[in-house]
């Protein structure tokens, strides 16, 4: 399992994750915004509303993603030089 160090939120329901390893990597949570707990996730200022906890991140009512959820269903944030 590799820890979440870092979150920066940015628009669309995206988060900008930096892992223990020095990964950074993109999740995006849009799918997860029409299901049960996270539906709260849509209001904009509420997701924005992020900390880290558990070596993940979560918000202040529960919400929360497991830190293996995201690093699998992340992206790699590639540059080109």
């Amino acid at each position: 399992m590799k820890k979440v160090i870092e979150v920066a939120v940015l628009p669309n329901y995206r988060l900008e994750l930096v892992f223990e390893n020095a990964e950074k990597r993109i999740f995006d949570a849009s799918p997860y915004l029409g299901f049960g707990i996270f539906s709260e996730l849509k209001d904009e200022n509420y997701f924005k509303n992020i900390s880290l906890k558990y070596d993940s991140v979560a918000w202040q009512n529960g919400q929360d993603f497991s830190p293996e959820t995201l690093y699998i269903r992340s992206s790699k944030i590639t540059y080109n030089s």
